[in-house]
């Protein structure tokens, strides 16, 4: 699940951004409605693009044994690797809030199996697009699965 950054980080949080990536934008503010959020109330949607095209989307799921809740980035990532997808081209997640939400750190080591360090991953709210990194900015010198070779 993403989370919202720190109020402290002097981040300086751009106007929102509704066009681009409209159409992961709006896959990923729909499935959002579907999120099962009973415990924290803080619904995320996301929608990533493969390199081949197709676009597969998740909602954030929560368990009351909390650690085995599942992020909307996992679950996008799920469905695309069930499909038998295997790069990520372009990811977009929604959240709500004032402050802006990116992927935890869990969700960025996951998009981080299927990317590439030029894959883009945007952080918007229900209003667009926040913010954008690429992998390597989001999660600078991260352990893959090249490092296991």
């Amino acid at each position: 699940m993403s989370h919202p950054a720190s109020y402290d980080s002097g981040m300086v949080v751009p106007p929102a951004a509704p066009d681009v990536e409209p159409e992961l934008q709006a896959r990923a503010r729909d499935v959002r409605r579907h999120a099962h959020v009973p415990y924290s109330h803080f619904p995320v949607g996301a929608a990533l693009r493969t390199t081949s095209g197709a676009v597969f989307v998740g909602a954030n799921v929560e368990n009351a044994a909390y650690p085995e809740g599942m992020c909307a980035e996992a679950s996008a990532i799920s469905a695309m690797a069930s499909a038998g997808e295997r790069e990520i081209s372009v990811i977009v997640t929604v959240c709500g809030g004032d402050l802006l939400g990116t992927p935890c750190g869990g969700c960025r080591q996951k998009i981080r199996e299927f990317a590439t360090p030029d894959t883009v991953i945007h952080a918007a709210d229900t209003s667009g697009v926040r913010a954008t990194y690429t992998m390597s900015e989001l999660l600078p010198d991260g352990f893959g699965p090249e490092h296991l070779a």
